[in-house]
């Protein structure tokens, strides 16, 4: 199945991990942008920096198989394979960097409306009832399978 495929194949899923893909690289960048702040941000910048990290791991199955990483870490990503758990996990990082506000309105807001987005398409996926359907272009459904 192509790109364009997976795009017209109406899984909210596809749209969900592929918006998972401008989380990890908006939190990184937000993340290292926000960091420099002399203030209670750097907080949440480093917690945006440890998300994109984690939603690597979770978005990209791939690198599960390639990065050594411990056996609690595995177990705890695969945890988020269903489109609850992910809409979830989602959720919780998106509340944090809102919460963020209370402290400095900063340009964190992004990642946490980009975060929500993500939460909102898998619930979606969740409450259609729709398998969970890894992009075959980020390692998902046989990729990795085939890297052992």
């Amino acid at each position: 199945m192509t790109l364009a495929e997976e795009f017209r194949s109406r899984n909210f899923s596809i749209y969900g991990q592929w918006t998972g893909v401008l989380c990890i690289i908006l939190c990184f960048a937000l993340g290292i942008a926000n960091i420099f702040h002399l203030h209670l941000i750097i907080l949440f910048s480093i917690i945006c920096l440890v998300c994109a990290f984690i939603l690597i791991f979770v978005e990209i199955p791939l690198l599960l198989r390639i990065c050594p990483t411990s056996a609690g870490f595995d177990n705890f990503i695969r945890k988020f394979s269903s489109n609850y758990m992910r809409a979830g996990i989602y959720g919780v990082m998106s509340l944090i960097q809102w919460l963020g506000i209370i402290v400095k309105a900063t340009s964190l807001i992004a990642a946490a409306v980009v975060l929500l987005i993500a939460a909102a398409f898998y619930a979606l996926a969740g409450i259609k009832g729709q398998q969970f359907q890894g992009s075959k272009t980020l390692g998902g459904q046989g990729v990795a399978q085939m890297i052992v």
